[in-house]
């Protein structure tokens, strides 16, 4: 493995299922971003061979790997197993990113530099400089929506707690005790955020511009909206119940 200046050895993790038309233009714009990161393509056993796809660019590029999975499993789970595999390899920082684009590998950089004073760097949408780019007014809404609830519900001090473009020191995922994350989704990205901030854990928020996929389809579903909105609620009555019971007791 080669070292990114400043943060070590860096993989880039990129889930997908049914992303045969995304992929090679993903990981190709990643390899030009951080010429000296690693990819790892966590694949879902998709059945239109984006695995196989995979597999065919790992022999002409040693920087691209293919961890293959049996089941549709879901987001958080496909992240669970890739921070795993690179963990266990040794690299230093482990980056989720989405294989349709959504997520320009271009800002990777500006992330990595900020990684230099932080645990976690957070890609926001929802910073000054921050924004989205052919969404309908309606998803903006509920992106805004959900956050401004998660701020209300758990009081992270994050402003975009949903995002899924970030990067994470390795020993700072070793301090969120990972094999008791069982949430997907939006609600993935919300628990890992909660579990950092009450860890105690640096978390800075580098704005960038989410642009809305071209190519494929998109995974998003009203269950993983309701999942996070359920769980949200559930995290941030447990907070406060107990915040109530500390404050009596004192």
């Amino acid at each position: 493995m080669s070292k990114t200046s400043g943060v070590g050895e860096v993989l880039v993790i990129i889930p997908t299922y049914n992303e045969a038309e995304s992929l090679p233009l993903i990981v190709g714009r990643v390899r030009q971003a951080v010429p000296s990161a690693h990819v790892l393509v966590a694949d879902d056993g998709s059945p239109d061979g984006t695995g196989a796809i995979a597999d065919e660019m790992t022999v002409d590029d040693e920087h691209v790997h293919v961890l293959h999975r049996t089941a549709k499993s879901g987001l958080g789970a496909a992240y669970l197993a890739g921070f795993r595999w690179g963990m266990t390899r040794g690299y230093d920082v482990l980056v989720e990113m989405d294989a349709d684009g959504s997520h320009q590998p271009e800002h990777l950089p500006a992330m990595l530099d900020a990684l230099e004073g932080a645990d976690v760097v957070i890609g926001s949408r929802w910073v000054p400089g921050g924004g989205v780019e052919n969404w309908p007014r309606r998803r903006q809404w509920l992106s805004q929506g959900g956050n401004r609830y998660t701020q209300l519900m758990l009081g992270l001090g994050v402003n975009d707690a949903t995002a899924g473009y970030r990067a994470y020191r390795s020993d700072a995922l070793e301090q969120l005790d990972l094999d008791t994350v069982a949430s997907q989704g939006y609600c993935f990205q919300v628990d890992l955020t909660r579990r950092a901030v009450r860890a105690g854990l640096r978390v800075v928020e580098v704005p960038i511009t989410f642009v809305e996929r071209e190519l494929g389809a998109s995974k998003m579903s009203g269950l993983i909206v309701a999942e996070a909105l359920l769980r949200v609620t559930q995290w941030g009555v447990t907070d406060h119940a107990r915040t109530l019971i500390l404050s009596r007791r004192a």
